[in-house]
């Protein structure tokens, strides 16, 4: 294969990183708790979490979850927004040799259920604003150690009024039942009365479950082991080099972390490579709220900021985007979704900082491409892969294609998954003879190995950087009553790229669109919902019988 891209790497990008520099995750994260012990790893709501906090707490609950008779290699859940219990919760299930599964925490109990049975998750560490819909799905699933938290447990006195008012008066915790559930500060004060037996970790155990869609409607667990993060985040750290040399010398770099955390975007980027630098992360537990992640940033310096179009573009449109000193932004990632020009040119404009599009999946840990950290322009494109990761294209019968020419975006490099849990028939299908895994999106390369994304060959529909399977909400709508058939579709979104549009065969003709909107909030969570629903008498089909999606797009 003919690297054509090492050539464009910015000047002190290496080709390659050893992925093997570190035993485990754990040993990364022990070497930073000793690093820079007494520098500020999180902030959140005013208050400041050290790195040598995150390593006594989460050697705590590390002690809890064993003393729980929990063991290596089991299965434990986080469903949580961000919150400082999260990074604590991430490095104490590492510690004890247990596999985090990230959870979204706007699940329905549906949805939640699915994700607790197939990965096998024997516990949960679950905030109380969610805690009604683990109550709904629990008794249905192996998940039968509950450690509940709060807003405000952390972050001391302030952290009672926080609690009051999520409670009491923005009744953001719904009424609940969990008998057994233990608090998150006592597991905590439990775990420091506990021995905390340090298990053998190597690289290639599995260290996250992180579930994505599945083209056949089922959320399938990308199974990263240790090495693929730790690869993923020494990428990382090279590829952004040329911006983060802009900092002062032994200044700390601090980042904004808007991304919800269970998002494998954030997980890697904003958590893990700053637990690697010594950076802080500014703690955003709900990025939907631009007023408050305005007001928040206004009270920071920092120099990182990863996040989505939609985030960008809604933060650089609100009339209070100039309360913020941008004059430090050094590195503006965009990933999940595709950047807008638009938006670029808007965010360069305010901020003097572009946004430095990438490209990566849950199955690779995140990160497979992304444009040199020093453009001073949008590029329209995915950028270059990123060292230790190649490409190529591929046509349906599996050859090279042409430069030019659109193929199979193929990745192959040491942060690619080892497989999907427990699914060796869907693993098979995306990964090659040679080691490469198959994207399912059209790319195409120029002659300096940057590429660009022309189409996806799934039907998957992309709403704000989040994966929505067209199977999977037409399997829910179709066992709504009435419904004779559907299909969903996804059709362009000014705000979030895409957004979903379902089309329904009516067996009830009274049924109405409100009916429909109301099953599918019970039943999907928000960003799955459909924005447009249209009603039909007839589905256009191959002679064969099989939903043409995109006549329905096209319409």
């Amino acid at each position: 294969m003919n690297k054509v891209w090492l050539k464009h790497y910015p000047e002190g990008v290496p080709h390659e990183i050893d992925p093997d520099q570190y035993a485990s995750l754990v040993e990364l994260l022990e070497e930073s708790f000793r690093k820079h012990r007494d520098r500020a790893a999180y902030k959140f709501l005013g208050k400041t979490v050290t790195f040598g906090q995150v390593d006594d707490l989460s050697r705590a609950f590390a002690a809890y979850l064993q003393a729980q008779g929990l063991e290596k290699g089991d299965r434990v859940a986080i469903m949580m927004p961000n919150v400082p219990q999260y990074p604590i919760a991430v490095a104490g299930i590492l510690r004890a040799g247990m596999v985090v599964v990230n959870v979204n925490p706007l699940y329905t109990p549906r949805e939640l259920e699915h994700q607790l049975k197939d990965s096998g998750s024997k516990a949960i560490v679950i905030i109380e604003n969610f805690a009604k819909t683990l109550q709904d799905c629990q008794a249905h699933t192996p998940t039968k150690q509950v450690i509940l938290a709060s807003m405000g447990e952390l972050i001391g006195l302030k952290g009672l009024i926080v609690n009051y008012v999520v409670r009491n008066v923005k009744k953001m915790v719904p009424a609940y039942h969990l008998p057994g559930a233990t608090r998150f500060k006592d597991a905590l004060a439990a775990g420091r009365n506990a021995a905390f037996r340090k298990p053998d970790i190597k690289r290639e155990d599995i260290a996250v479950l992180q579930y994505t869609g599945g083209t056949t409607g089922v959320s399938k667990g990308a199974v990263l082991l240790h090495r693929n993060v730790i690869a993923n985040v020494l990428q990382s750290e090279a590829w952004n080099q040329p911006a983060m040399k802009k900092l002062a010398p032994g200044e700390q770099p601090v980042t904004i972390c808007a991304l919800p955390l269970y998002h494998i975007f954030a997980f890697t980027v904003n958590m893990m490579l700053s637990m690697r630098t010594g950076g802080c992360n500014v703690l955003i537990p709900n990025p939907r709220d631009i007023p408050a992640v305005l007001k928040e940033l206004s009270q920071h310096k920092f120099h990182s900021f990863p996040a989505v179009n939609t985030l960008f573009g809604a933060l650089a449109h609100h009339a209070d985007f100039n309360t913020v000193d941008w004059s430090h932004l050094s590195l503006s990632v965009g990933g999940g979704m595709a950047v807008q020009q638009a938006t670029a040119k808007l965010w360069l404009e305010k901020t003097g900082c572009s946004i430095c599009e990438g490209y990566g999946l849950s199955e690779t840990s995140p990160s497979a491409t992304c444009n040199p950290t020093d453009s001073k322009t949008y590029t329209g494109t995915i950028g270059l892969p990123i060292p230790s990761t190649e490409i190529k294209l591929l046509d349906d019968e599996g050859n090279e294609v042409p430069l030019g020419t659109p193929g199979e975006v193929c990745i192959r490099g040491p942060q690619v998954m080892a497989g999907y849990w427990q699914r060796p028939d869907e693993t098979a299908k995306v990964m090659t003879a040679d080691g490469f895994f198959r994207t399912g999106d059209i790319g195409t390369m120029d002659e300096r190995g940057y590429f660009k994304i022309v189409d996806r060959k799934k039907d998957m529909i992309l709403v704000s950087g989040f994966n929505v399977y067209p199977n999977e909400v037409e399997d829910v709508v179709a066992q709504m009553d009435g419904v004779l058939e559907c299909a969903a579709v996804g059709v362009p979104d000014e705000k979030s790229g895409e957004a979903v549009k379902l089309v329904i065969v009516r067996e009830n003709p009274a049924m109405t669109e409100a009916e429909v909107r109301a099953y599918c909030e019970q039943n999907l969570t928000g960003y799955k919902r459909p924005r447009i629903i249209e009603f039909r008498t007839e589905l256009p089909k191959t002679p064969v019988g099989k939903i043409l999606r995109r006549e329905l797009r096209n319409k």
